[in-house]
């Protein structure tokens, strides 16, 4: 490692993310504009970027999100690691065509042997066709596809077209105090434009760079899904600031990318099911420094999560509903009086936005 090179301890590693998320102070501003500066959220499940972005703005309102979802100016779309993420129509448009290879890819390695020896393309034609004039749930297209070619797999060729096929999932789904099925219908039907034809990977790693670095080039792939950025990361070098982790990993910054004091205060804050800050890198000790495995059950996002004590994913909480409710806290470990009170005030504040102040929150050690 050169000698001129400057270490990032683990403590500023975790302090400059938290920063560059908004964890450490929230802020107001347009809903969109931090969507895309954070290049999109965690939205598999549906309700998770209202979670989010509460934890990051000042005075979030859901209705805010609501409108740009029903006006199609923010969608739901699979795209880095083939996951549905909430991005900005602009955003849809420029990210797709970057990350579908991570869905090609994933397809064809969870279904390409189902569908050994059938024509693929034709299939996704013809369910491309289908989704440009209605959404179709995936059961549905399945009910179809199968139809159509009763002896190949309808469960595969449902998952080909929505693997391949550039769509989004359609409101009401993903709409504060809406439900609705999972629907698919096209990009372009949806948005009326076409995904950007040319899009650039140097200008999609800066953008991870600064809302998740400083990073390693294992760090952008992972947050991706895409392989092979060692040589775009190369290419951005001279323009680069050249950081190293404690470990000798190189890491990667914007010119710009604030660093701040190892003993910064980082407040306590409660993230959704699947928030990018605990997922988008390859080495995840910066935020989870024990290696803790996130939960990862099903829900809709507003009904758990992680939390963050002094920057670090440091317990968990579940929002339960029915007869007897609660929201409750399970630390991963003892906790000061101070973190507790600042647990219970926070999680106070959350249950405004998914459900009653009246509601009692419990904090418990694992």
């Amino acid at each position: 490692m050169n000698a001129s090179i400057r270490v990032l301890s683990r403590r500023e590693l975790n302090r400059a993310t938290l920063q560059r998320q908004q964890l450490l102070r929230r802020e107001s501003g347009p809903v969109a504009e931090l969507i895309e500066r954070l290049v999109g959220l965690q939205a598999q499940a549906p309700l998770a970027p209202y979670v989010a972005l509460w934890s990051r703005l000042e005075g979030f309102d859901p209705a805010d999100l609501s409108a740009l979802m029903t006006a199609r100016h923010a969608v739901r779309t699979s795209l880095m690691r083939a996951t549905i993420h909430l991005v900005t129509a602009e955003d849809c448009l420029r990210l797709w065509r970057l990350v579908h290879p991570v869905a090609d890819r994933g397809f064809r390695g969870a279904f390409g042997k189902q569908l050994a020896g059938a024509d693929i393309d034709a299939v996704v034609a013809f369910g491309t066709d289908l989704l440009s004039r209605e959404p179709y749930s995936r059961s549905r297209l399945r009910e179809v596809l199968g139809e159509r070619w009763p002896d190949w797999d309808a469960n595969a060729m449902a998952y080909a077209v929505s693997y391949l096929t550039g769509t989004v999932q359609v409101t009401p789904r993903g709409v504060w105090g809406q439900t609705g099925p999972a629907a698919l219908q096209t990009i372009e039907s949806w948005l009326g434009r076409s995904p950007v034809a040319d899009p650039s990977i140097d200008a999609l790693v800066l953008r991870y760079l600064a809302a998740f670095g400083p990073a390693s080039v294992a760090d952008v792939q992972m947050w991706s899904g895409l392989t092979r950025l060692r040589e775009v990361v190369d290419r951005l070098r001279p323009g680069l600031r050249v950081y190293a982790d404690e470990d000798g990993r190189e890491l990667y910054d914007v010119p710009d990318g604030p660093l701040l004091d190892a003993e910064t205060p980082a407040p306590v804050r409660f993230l959704p099911e699947f928030d990018n800050l605990l997922l988008s890198h390859a080495d995840r000790r910066r935020v989870n420094p024990r290696g803790r495995q996130v939960p990862l059950p099903p829900g809709n996002g507003a009904a758990m999560g992680t939390v963050l004590i002094d920057g670090d994913y440091a317990a968990d909480w579940r929002h339960h509903r029915g007869a007897d409710p609660s929201l409750r806290v399970t630390t991963h470990g003892p906790v000061t009086a101070a973190d507790r009170e600042a647990i219970e005030a926070e999680a106070g504040e959350l249950l405004g936005l998914i459900g009653s102040k009246d509601t009692p929150v419990v904090v418990t050690s694992a």
